[in-house]
């Protein structure tokens, strides 16, 4: 009899999931399930492209629409898995609805963190994690005004610089010390807080939001310490957790996310999950992780497809990903902590640098400021664990590529 095989979360790792399901030959049937009314859509221009109009809602499409019909792959649009029952061998829908599965793929993500703040019900409060999120954002910020987002990670200061470009009254309000530092460490964040404050953005850290006051739209935010700051727009920018809802409610094993083993597969059999919302061991951070990144969301989602059609390989890719903030890429690859030593390559002050994690001496990760070759080359020295001569990592003259030839670990793990 023909298999139903399930991908829930009509996401980036769900729309190359499908994909390879189809690439690997499996011929029965996929479904793709997808709480919302879109087709599956990437996620970093939403903070950048779309809100700046360098990209329509259409453009960031993963795959037209008559891919999905062409394969053969049916959408289940507007629909939300509440539960899987493993015995009964089908995804249990809302509204009462189910859907006949022999294996089941989830790619449910991460939902936003909401605070527990008066005034979030307002007009003009928004959060960004969807297209709607984000053409909804965009067109407020197109009529000017003052702007403040609450949270100084990644995302938050991606849209300070788009909102900045559009010409608006831009402040941020961090909670912790400094913008960026849980990802990127306080000296590289703080570097990076000069830049967006000499080029006109507000920055204001251990700002805790007390409340958002307005009659029915927001007007102005109040933190905990007395200050308080007009707005027009409030973008709420405080992170995200996994959405693991169907998967607790199904008695799947969670722990920071829905826990997979190496081939993404659950402690359900015939369940896996991959992307956002998957805690996988990691063979180089030498712990279970959980990353929130594009590339780990397309190819995760690509091996556990390959898993789900007998084709098994660990997943182990080097982590990376990058952060548009206006005229400034950073890239991020590897596992680094703030507790690694650190070798730089070039000026900070010059924001054209790169910064290497050292862990007991090992290559674990790298950072890099307008340096994007650089982080490049060094992802194939962290997947080798090379144990590189910082003089030679720091000197901007020594190809990256030559210092792996030196020496490299055979086995084992850092910690």
């Amino acid at each position: 009899m023909t298999e139903t095989y399930v991908v829930v979360g009509a996401s980036l790792a769900g729309a190359r999931a499908v994909e390879a399901l189809r690439t690997e030959g499996f011929d029965g049937r996929v479904v793709l399930v997808g709480a919302e009314n879109h087709l599956p859509y990437d996620r970093p221009p939403l903070s950048k492209e779309l809100i700046l109009g360098h990209k329509q809602p259409g453009e960031t499409l993963i795959h037209p629409a008559e891919f999905y019909s062409d394969n053969d792959i049916e959408l289940l649009l507007g629909a939300r898995a509440t539960r899987i029952d493993a015995h009964g061998r089908r995804v249990e829908l809302d509204r009462g609805r189910s859907i006949p599965a022999d294996k089941v793929l989830l790619c449910t993500g991460t939902t936003p963190r909401r605070p527990d703040v008066p005034g979030m019900d307002l007009d003009g409060v928004h959060l960004l994690r969807t297209v709607d999120d984000s053409i909804a954002i965009r067109d407020q910020l197109r009529a000017g005004g003052s702007v403040v987002i609450v949270g100084g990670g990644l995302i938050g200061i991606e849209l300070a610089a788009s909102a900045l470009a559009l010409g608006n009254d831009v402040t941020v309000l961090e909670r912790d010390a400094g913008l960026m530092r849980r990802v990127l460490g306080a000296q590289i964040g703080d570097r990076l807080s000069r830049l967006h404050s000499d080029r006109g953005v507000r920055i204001r850290t251990n700002a805790e939001v007390a409340r958002i006051e307005g009659d029915r739209r927001a007007r102005r935010v109040h933190t905990t310490d007395g200050f308080a700051v007009a707005a027009d727009l409030v973008v709420i920018g405080i992170g995200v957790v996994p959405a693991i809802d169907a998967a607790r409610d199904s008695g799947i094993d969670i722990d920071n996310g829905i826990v997979v083993d190496e081939y993404c597969e659950t402690s359900m059999p015939n369940v896996y999950a991959a992307g956002d919302v998957a805690s996988h061991p990691n063979e180089l951070a030498g712990e279970r992780i959980r990353l929130e990144h594009w590339q780990n969301a397309q190819n995760q989602g690509i091996a556990a497809a390959r898993s789900m059609v007998g084709r098994r390989e660990p997943y182990r890719d080097v982590p990376w990903f990058w952060s548009d903030q206006g005229d400034t890429n950073i890239q991020v690859a590897g596992h680094p902590r703030v507790s690694d030593d650190l070798v730089w390559r070039g000026d900070p002050e010059s924001v054209e640098f790169t910064v290497f994690h050292l862990r007991d001496g090992v290559l674990a990760g790298v950072v890099g400021v307008n340096r994007r070759r650089d982080v490049r080359m060094a992802m194939n020295l962290i997947d080798k664990r090379v144990r590189p001569d910082p003089a030679l990592l720091a000197d901007p003259a020594v190809d990256i590529r030559k210092i792996g030839e030196a020496s490299s670990l055979d086995s084992g793990t850092y910690r």
